[in-house]
């Protein structure tokens, strides 16, 4: 068993429904959100984690409060695990924010990291993220596992430059659906994804190249 992150998208918000940018808005959970948290929370409390850490907008906190529920571990909240910042595109549907910029949104969607009036570039956002999984995961013990309450872009972006991954390479990684979550496990090679957008726990795996390296005496739970 090794250090795990578990890092967790909040429930759904009415902007989620509607296609509508939050960035850094602060949204409520609506009824579907708070019955999604209160769902999932029970899979993610039977890990033990010793550690839950929340993004401080609203969302992500009232998405924590339903695990603290069940484990008794107070959240704590860390402003580096918010959202991206889109500044002036939030609030705004993918359509509405095309016909404002329609250069911008357009480079956006092929993949360029644009700054929009007031916002975040990607780069930033991976950056401070991977920050935060990086003091987190120094707070760890050999084996323990922290659940990060947050938000799909910021977890896409701030997972691979926590891997190192080359910034062409982040679009490679699809959303996260509300209430989903990744999970990053610490092996004999680092750091590495071994879970992505799951709503159930996962069973423990070892693949061929463990058992190539000679650690199937030993491998790595991925869970």
């Amino acid at each position: 068993m090794s250090r795990q992150l578990v890092l967790w998208r909040h429930g759904r918000t009415a902007w989620n429904l509607e296609g509508r940018t939050q960035g850094h808005s602060d949204i409520d959970l609506d009824e579907v959100g708070r019955a999604q948290a209160a769902e999932s929370a029970p899979r993610l409390a039977g890990m033990a984690p010793d550690l839950v850490v929340s993004s401080d907008l609203r969302r992500a906190r009232d998405t924590a409060a339903a695990l603290a529920w069940l484990t008794g571990q107070a959240p704590t909240y860390d402003a580096r695990l918010r959202e991206m910042d889109f500044g002036d595109r939030e609030g705004l549907t993918l359509d509405e924010a095309a016909a404002k910029w329609p250069e911008e949104i357009a480079r956006w969607l092929a993949g360029d990291d644009v700054r929009l009036p007031g916002a975040e570039t990607l780069a930033e956002v991976a950056n401070r993220f991977a920050a935060a999984l990086h003091d987190i995961s120094s707070r760890l013990s050999d084996e323990g596992t922290a659940v990060l309450v947050t938000h799909g872009s910021a977890i896409r972006v701030g997972v691979c430059a926590f891997l190192g991954l080359p910034a062409a390479h982040w679009g490679r990684l699809g959303s996260l659906a509300n209430c989903h979550w990744a999970i990053l496990g610490e092996g004999a090679r680092g750091w590495r994804i071994v879970e992505w957008n799951a709503g159930t726990l996962p069973e423990p795996a070892i693949g061929d190249d463990e058992q190539a390296s000679g650690l199937g005496a030993a491998p790595d739970r991925l869970c």
